[in-house]
């Protein structure tokens, strides 16, 4: 009795399996693509509410930060003229730096005052070694604000300045 039950169910399977293979092949193809559609279109949904959710919230706490970050402090170099190094006969080229100092914070302004005629000095013997050539383009520029950052901060050690920025450069 077992026997003919198993196999009058192998029987009604094949006989499904041949339904499914002419006519119901494309139902059960269709089921999984259309399943796969909704689950992309509920991920990219998800996605977008997430980036939503973040750019929300990150911004609140960029403007905290910016509401928190301490104004710059800024300290104004006396103006810096000096003959530039030329080989030979060349005609006398002169450079006019205006400098400014942003500093960290005000307690560092005091300090600074005080070593100001080092800070100076070395402006001045580094200034007169250039050649108008080391002052060309865009990149003369950048070592020259990056090697005038660094002396300053030799000169005020264990202290340091954020940046040197520059008002007006004149090579004549």
């Amino acid at each position: 009795m077992m026997a003919k039950k198993t196999k009058q169910a192998a029987e009604a399977t094949e006989a499904g399996d041949d339904e499914a293979e002419g006519e119901g092949a494309k139902p059960k193809r269709k089921l999984p693509l259309k399943l796969i559609i909704i689950a992309a279109a509920g991920v990219v949904a998800l996605g977008g509410g997430v980036a939503a959710a973040l750019m929300m919230f990150g911004g609140h706490k960029e403007s905290e930060a910016a509401a928190i970050a301490k104004p710059a402090v800024f300290v104004d170099v006396p103006e810096v003229l000096v003959n530039l190094s030329t080989s030979g006969g060349d005609r006398t080229q002169y450079l006019k730096v205006k400098i400014v100092l942003e500093l960290p914070d005000e307690k560092l302004q005091p300090q600074l005052q005080t070593t100001m005629p080092r800070v100076m000095d070395a402006f001045q013997t580094y200034l007169r070694e250039l050649r108008p050539t080391d002052l060309d383009g865009s990149a003369g520029l950048y070592r020259l604000k990056e090697e005038l950052t660094r002396r300053v901060n030799a000169s005020i050690a264990p202290s340091r300045v954020n940046a040197v920025l520059f008002k007006e450069i004149v090579v004549q």
